[in-house]
């Protein structure tokens, strides 16, 4: 099969070589429509980048880093973040930049040592992704190269991030939770274990205020430690009649130890997650969730790190990506107030 050159894409769009140049190098001079345009038919056409005479020629590597903590990637091949780093992997190549997965274990942590692939220079901007000790930030922050935080922010440092509206969504789950009847709801998470999970807190605890439910200190419930190692949930004493989990993995280990336990869900207890991923499809009963757009905060963060390397300003800051609300069998209504 012969190779696809930019002159080909060109010929294909009736557009001068120089512009596909511009447009797949990621450089101005190019609308954002047109230079669409021909990364959608480039990509079409099958067209690769030479990615190492690119590399001599403008001293870049092409490499992207990703770095996640080890905790976040436990559950194999169905992990949340796993799917977002194939996210990351399939948008960068739009760029002509390469991925590089490597796992921040805790012994790095506690003795600073930065990950290989960025003491080896082998990557010129790093996408950081879950949330990892502020310290170690700024470990990494100190080594210069461009980084973007993805489904977590640092409120200690200005840092390019982009999450999830964690608040408003947990406030929409729980606001459902209480329609159904239940005015007796716990929330499942550690909230000083992430930003992530304690900015679902206030979501769940903003519903709660609004509709004039008292919030219960023993009502919110650690699933894990403040270093992220997921820890043995205990349930209340006095049992809610609905759990509101910070992810959906915790959602499908609270459901199991609720069946161990002798309840039936929803019939006596509801249970609601929060990402929406595998786990929430095939539970059973299927999880009451919100969807995190995965998609569109890896494209999001992919665009502000490309446009950061290619020295244009003030394409950061903070972005904030909608959910949405997913309901399935998980939530039924509260037999207390039938």
């Amino acid at each position: 099969m012969q190779k696809v050159t930019m002159k080909d894409v060109a010929e294909r769009l009736n557009i001068s070589t120089v512009t596909v140049s511009k447009a797949l190098s990621g450089k101005e001079g190019v609308s954002d429509i047109l230079r669409s345009r021909i990364k959608q038919t480039a990509e079409q056409m099958g067209y690769r980048f030479n990615t190492s005479a690119r590399a001599l020629k403008d001293g870049k590597n092409y490499n992207i880093g990703v770095i996640v903590a080890d905790c976040f990637m436990d559950g194999g091949s169905d992990t949340f973040y796993l799917k977002m780093y194939q996210n990351i992997t399939q948008y960068l190549t739009r760029y002509g930049y390469s991925c590089m997965l490597e796992l921040i274990r805790s012994d790095m942590v506690q003795e600073q040592r930065c990950p290989g692939l960025v003491t080896a220079g082998k990557v010129d901007g790093l996408i950081i992704m879950g949330q990892l000790p502020s310290a170690y930030l700024v470990k990494l922050q100190e080594t210069g190269v461009h980084t973007v935080y993805l489904d977590f922010y640092d409120k200690s440092m200005e840092v390019d991030a982009v999450i999830t509206d964690n608040v408003y969504g947990t406030y929409l789950l729980t606001n459902y939770v209480v329609s159904m009847g239940h005015k007796k709801i716990a929330f499942v998470g550690n909230i000083r274990a992430t930003a992530s999970i304690l900015d679902r807190y206030l979501g769940y605890y903003r519903s709660l205020l609004v509709n004039d439910i008292e919030p219960r200190p023993d009502y919110v419930i650690n699933d894990r430690s403040e270093s992220g190692q997921y820890m043995d949930i205990t349930l209340p004493e006095d049992m809610p009649t609905a759990f509101v989990c910070n992810c959906d993995e915790v959602a499908h280990v609270l459901m199991r130890k609720l069946k161990e336990a002798g309840y039936r869900i929803p019939e006596e207890i509801s249970v609601a997650g929060f990402d929406n991923y595998v786990l929430a499809e095939y539970s059973s009963p299927r999880l009451t969730t919100v969807e995190v757009n995965i998609g569109e905060m890896s494209a999001m963060a992919i665009d502000i790190l490309i446009k950061k390397l290619n020295g244009e300003k003030g394409a950061g800051g903070r972005k904030v990506i909608d959910g949405k609300l997913i309901i399935r069998d998980s939530v039924g209504r509260c037999k207390a107030s039938i």
